[in-house]
């Protein structure tokens, strides 16, 4: 083991003792915790918008109503991901349900709309999606929604720009653009939870996104631990009591094993 290997495991051994003594856990997660899951993040030095600052334009909500091509755009986007096997999670994923069979998650806050948190097996009273999920379905007049395989039947059947079929309101992904408001009651939620925590556990989040990157500094004014895990520097790592550089999906379960289950 190198150097740079020890002082890897003595600070996942420290953050390990943390968690041990945590009651209330809250975890907030960025996109780096589904890049081993073939995800690519959004804002890392490959991250999509970092290569293609187009495409983070396009996504603003604005565009996405007045137009139809940019709608036709991203539903030939969405047909083209149905076409392929979707992603699956992965050990970071599944490390955080050990977390709620341990009795210590309070809440999992993810920026993420892939909807692998729910997949891995997190309690749904526990998930906090905060942009939404691509999962599901709105319409953006009345509000209903189904689950995503409702529209890409019609998209199947040849429809290019799908209506709610209630209203006749314009359909698009249960997720928050850019232009939309958060969902209040979600931003609730995590706020509640990050003043309830005694462990706040940030992961593969840039932690640059507000106003949800606010939960770190405030649960730590409350009182809470951080620990930090993510591939590169954040805003708030000298706050942290632990920083970790490293593959989520190898270190996150060694954090959060449960105590003589070995490494």
């Amino acid at each position: 083991m190198t150097s740079v290997d020890e002082q890897l495991a003595e600070e996942i051994g420290r953050a390990g003792n943390l968690v041990d003594r945590a009651e209330r856990i809250v975890v907030l997660t960025g996109a780096g915790i589904s890049t081993d899951s073939g995800i690519p993040d959004f804002r890392g030095p490959q991250g999509v918008w970092t290569r293609n600052p187009a495409a983070e334009a396009k996504a603003h909500i604005t565009n996405y109503v007045n137009d139809p091509e940019v709608r036709r755009e991203v539903w030939r986007q969405r047909l083209a991901e149905n076409s392929v096997e979707r992603p699956r999670p992965n050990a970071g994923h599944r490390a955080i349900v050990t977390l709620e069979r341990r009795e210590k998650l309070h809440t999992l806050i993810t920026q993420n709309v892939d909807g692998l948190h729910a997949e891995a097996g997190t309690s749904p009273g526990r998930l906090v999606e905060i942009h939404g999920t691509r999962r599901r379905v709105k319409c953006l007049a009345c509000g209903e929604e189904w689950p995503m395989s409702h529209a890409v039947e019609r998209l199947l059947a040849g429809e290019e720009d799908p209506r709610c079929r209630s209203c006749g309101g314009l359909l698009k992904s249960a997720t928050v653009s850019f232009g939309q408001n958060l969902v209040t009651a979600d931003v609730l939620r995590a706020s509640e939870a990050a003043t309830a925590c005694d462990l706040m556990l940030a992961v593969g989040s840039t932690l640059q996104v507000y106003p949800i990157a606010q939960v770190v500094p405030v649960a730590r004014s409350a009182g809470a631990a951080l620990i930090i895990l993510n591939r590169d520097p954040t805003p708030f790592d000298d706050i942290a009591d632990v920083v970790l550089r490293g593959s989520i999906s190898d270190v996150l379960p060694m954090v959060v094993r449960e105590p003589g289950s070995g490494s």
